[in-house]
């Protein structure tokens, strides 16, 4: 993807784009593999939060990154402000867009070391005063001498109990229980918005060109448009993170992520259709029920869908770990979701955050991000893009659709094999892409047999 395609969420690209979720690698990490993600056929990465966030003397986890301190400087155990901006320029040698994921619905607990509000607290801010030479390399913006926010930049303390409560959810608290005291809550003052745009502001001089809003779902509308102006959409593709248990009808989906569609402009994972799929493959669902979910409010609209087999939410919260995909149906979820039409693919990629093991008993999100498998996905994606889909038939175990007149897809989710006979053009031979063998029309019929729990992918 060109640095200079500019495009809203509500505007078609001119080319494809695949996210890769580079989840918790270091900003080094990332630069260092630019050439490679670009040669596999990924178009932009998302990075982890890019800011001052919380470290614990016990050792760093991935949630810590979730906590900020400063957005006036990025100094976190993935990298400082001259990694993060050494990492944007080698991408975008590349063509690669960043995406960084935006931390701004609360600050970090830090409860159990002082009971004020102030940020960064005051040992930050002495690091800051003992090696300014330092700190001025790393500044983004704003005087670092001055507190980030105080007492009055936050909502009245209280945790979350009910969860489908809007206005508790948007105001209060998220912790761990009653016994946690929790992230403190930003309010939308005009002091909070005026230093969160000015953060990104920062990050699109640096040549971002993209966001996601972590836990979008507990922000206010007023709050999201307050941030998120024309000012700062311009030239930059943006999504939130609102996780919803379903599409239409469900009541998180009417609570929260509805609203949000509705009252703003902006991108959104797309958990309608990531449950459709794994009702689907998981609980023995309809492969028809995957036909035109859009049509049933199971699906986001095309052109504001960020789709996903996986997310960093899934594997690493208890709570959601009974969402993971075996890996062959994860597999299926992300041929269908590469060779539909409509939507951005975002690829999860990490470390060994999870602990989660495949089958090879190896980290299982580690590698998959650059796999043959993957690899071919992507390309028939990017050969695809911008093609009608036209079904051409479903059953509740397999699901064959046609992309333009050079593609077609067959799944079959099923233990047995299935035949598939299709009416194609009787002088057109057709590479099927997995096994990399030609078949021929015999008398104006394609006729194959898909595999049992696995796909094709045929072009011309």
């Amino acid at each position: 993807m060109s640095q200079q395609t500019q495009w809203h969420s509500t505007e078609v690209p001119a080319v494809s784009n695949i996210i890769l979720h580079a989840f918790d690698w270091t900003y080094q990490d990332i630069a260092e593999q630019a050439e490679l993600i670009a040669s596999l056929g990924y178009r932009s990465v998302l990075v982890s939060p890019a800011m001052k966030s919380l470290r614990l003397p016990s050792g760093t986890q991935w949630w810590q990154r979730y906590q900020p301190q400063d957005y006036r400087l990025i100094d976190n155990p993935l990298g400082d402000t001259i990694d993060f901006t050494r990492m944007v320029s080698r991408l975008a040698e590349f063509n690669i867009w960043v995406y960084v994921d935006v931390v701004f619905n609360h600050m970090a607990n830090e409860s159990d070391i002082r009971a004020d509000l102030e940020f960064p607290n005051q040992w930050d801010r002495e690091d800051y005063a003992r090696d300014p030479k330092k700190y001025e390399s790393l500044t983004l913006f704003g005087d670092l001498s001055q507190p980030l926010f105080s007492e009055s930049d936050f909502v009245e303390a209280f945790g979350i109990e009910n969860w489908n409560d809007k206005w508790e959810v948007q105001n209060g608290r998220i912790s761990g229980g009653p016994h946690d005291p929790g992230l403190p809550t930003l309010s939308d003052n005009e002091h909070v918005v005026a230093q969160q745009k000015a953060y990104l502001k920062a990050l699109k001089q640096i040549g971002v060109k993209g966001f996601r809003i972590d836990a979008a779902k507990h922000m206010t509308l007023e709050h999201l448009n307050k941030v998120w102006d024309e000012e700062i959409t311009k030239d930059v593709h943006i999504f939130g993170e609102i996780i919803t248990d379903g599409g239409a009808t469900k009541e998180e989906y009417e609570t929260f992520l509805n609203p949000y569609l509705q009252g703003t402009t902006l991108g959104a994972y797309d958990f309608p259709l990531f449950n459709s799929l794994y009702q689907s493959l998981e609980n023995k669902g309809s492969f028809k029920s995957l036909i035109d979910p859009y049509c049933y409010g199971m699906a986001l609209s095309p052109l504001r869908a960020i789709t996903f087999a996986i997310t960093h939410d899934i594997p690493n919260n208890d709570v959601f770990k009974d969402l993971v995909m075996s890996e062959s149906n994860e597999w299926l979820a992300y041929a269908y979701l590469f060779c539909r039409e409509g939507g951005i693919p975002l690829v999860y990629s990490e470390l060994e955050t999870s602990g989660i093991k495949n089958k090879q008993n190896q980290p299982r999100w580690k590698d998959e991000w650059k796999s043959a498998r993957m690899t071919q996905l992507m390309s028939f994606h990017n050969e695809m893009y911008g093609q009608e889909q036209r079904l051409v038939e479903a059953s509740d175990e397999h699901l064959v659709f046609s992309r333009g007149e050079s593609g077609l897809v067959a799944l079959n989710k099923s233990d047995h094999n299935i035949e598939v006979n299709v009416a194609v053009r009787s002088d057109v031979v057709w590479l099927e892409n997995t096994s990399n063998h030609y078949y021929a029309p015999q008398q104006g019929n394609l006729r194959f047999f898909i595999p049992a729990n696995s796909y094709m992918l045929f072009s011309r």
